[in-house]
C-alpha cells in the first residue's frame, strides 16, 4: 500500500521537503548522465537516502494519528 502525504503540520512539511529532495535527485541524475566525468555519484545516493529519512520522519510525526493509506478506487483509511 502507498501512504498519502499529509497528516499533522510537521508531517506535511516533511513530505514537501521529501518531494523537493526527490526532484533534486532526478535533476542530479540528469546532470550526471551529461557530465559523469565531473560529478560524484555519492552525492546523488545521499539525496536518495535523505529522501528516505524525510519519509521516515514524516511517518514518525504521524504516529499518533496514523498515516492515510491510498486505496485505488476506494476510501482512504488511517494506518
Amino acid at each position: 500500500s502507498f501512504i498519502l502525504p499529509g497528516g499533522d503540520k510537521g508531517a506535511a512539511l516533511l513530505h514537501v521537503a521529501r518531494t523537493v529532495v526527490r526532484r533534486a535527485e532526478r535533476s542530479a541524475w540528469s546532470a550526471y548522465e551529461a557530465h559523469a566525468d565531473t560529478m560524484n555519484p555519492v552525492a546523488i545516493r545521499y539525496l536518495n537516502r535523505l529522501s528516505d529519512l524525510l519519509f521516515i520522519l514524516a511517518r514518525y510525526s504521524n504516529r499518533a494519528d496514523g498515516d492515510v493509506l491510498w486505496q485505488p478506487g476506494g476510501d482512504h483509511d488511517r494506518d
